[in-house]
């Protein structure tokens, strides 16, 4: 059997029986990139999904395959002015196709990441990126019933998953609900229209703020509510939920589901936003707040921190130059050894217990419990 076969029938296997978020299997058998680690990838192509969306499709120079579960992120690192910037992009593809890999980044204002991606990476260019991560993925739960909600570029990890399941012709009953601006802002259109047509029970239904340049479009207009959930798909109470988007999108939607009674044990959400970080944690009232000394071992620099600060805020604000990405506890861009001292973190799974057994911590959500020392 060929290293290709091998990797493919792991993969199918273990998306058949919901095990496949073991990555030490997927590195036992083949899948040489595991989650954490990074590389330099190489862009191979380059495709405009909607005006301002577009595909980035890469692989790994040595010809690694990708350890992934379809809705997990990637960290891309590129160098802009000088600087190594990280920013955290769901896998669009499936990792029933190891061997290449796609994210799918919309230009935003201001974007810095997302901008300098659409303005500069073309085939054959290449940048630094972490192994992926992320635990929004369905692959740990059982459920054969699903509802995907997303919005905006909040469809790619339902695409992703959406895409595995076609692959592996996986008895799943899906609905794929997303929201857009106008019709033309639909990414995937044509291709959600097609994996439609090929899957029995895959059911798909856009949702347009307005017409836009489409004056024929027949699809809904306005937003997602709770009488369109009970009209268009009314056993939505017995699936699964993932949902993805915007901010306010997530919440409105588990709002919407939580007014109805849904059994929010079934309702899963992406969890990082890079648009928000790890606030301090509030002090008691009227309690003094202890203050740590921090020294950063290869730089040298040294900086005091109070026990409310994350350890990535005080080291960023103490001028500390500090890969980061989430800021949230997920990615695990800012992994970093504490040598001496101790920290209280809690994440949000971009660390695993051997990585903590080894002295590692994420930085973004960790708070100071002692004089420490850093391996920065």
């Amino acid at each position: 059997m060929s290293m290709l076969q091998n990797i493919t029938a792991n993969i199918a296997s273990l998306c058949a029986d919901q095990r496949f978020a073991d990555t030490d299997h997927w590195a036992a058998h083949g899948a040489l990139w595991p989650s954490g680690e990074s590389q330099r990838i190489e862009c191979l192509n380059v495709v405009d999904e909607t005006h301002d969306v577009k595909t980035f499709t890469f692989h790994s120079p040595n010809h690694h395959a990708v350890a992934y579960e379809p809705g997990q992120f990637l960290t891309v690192s590129p160098v802009i002015d000088g600087n190594s910037v990280s920013r955290c992009y769901t896998l669009s593809s499936t990792p029933t196709r190891p061997f290449t890999f796609s994210i799918t980044v919309k230009r935003v204002p201001g974007g810095v990441v997302s901008n300098w991606l659409h303005d500069n990476l073309q085939p054959g260019s290449a940048l630094a990126a972490s192994g992926p991560a992320g635990i929004f993925t369905p692959v740990a739960g059982p459920a054969r019933k699903l509802l995907y909600l997303s919005a905006g570029s909040g469809i790619t990890p339902l695409m992703a998953m959406t895409r595995a399941a076609a692959d592996l012709h996986a008895d799943l009953d899906i609905v794929f609900v997303h929201s857009a601006r106008t019709p033309k802002d639909i990414i995937f259109r044509d291709e959600l229209a097609r994996l439609e047509r090929s899957m029995p029970r895959l059911r798909t239904l856009f949702f347009c703020e307005s017409l836009g340049d489409e004056p024929d479009w027949t699809g809904p207009l306005g937003r997602l509510s709770l009488a369109v959930l009970q009209q268009q798909i009314p056993d939505f109470m017995e699936r699964a939920v993932f949902t993805c988007g915007p901010k306010g999108y997530m919440d409105a939607a588990k709002g919407l589901l939580a007014g109805a009674g849904f059994d929010l044990a079934r309702y899963h959400q992406e969890s990082f936003d890079i648009s928000t970080e790890l606030q301090p944690a509030p002090a008691a009232p009227g309690q003094a707040l202890d203050t740590f000394t921090v020294r950063l071992a290869r730089s040298g620099k040294t900086f005091t921190m109070g026990a409310d600060q994350t350890v990535l805020a005080a080291a960023k604000k103490a001028g500390a130059v500090v890969p980061s990405s989430c800021s949230q506890g997920v990615c695990g861009t800012c992994k970093t050894a504490v040598l001496e001292g101790s920290v209280e973190m809690n994440h949000n799974g971009g660390i695993r217990q051997r990585e903590i057994d080894k002295g590692l911590r994420l930085l973004c959500c960790s708070r100071p419990t002692s004089d420490l020392v850093i391996d920065l």
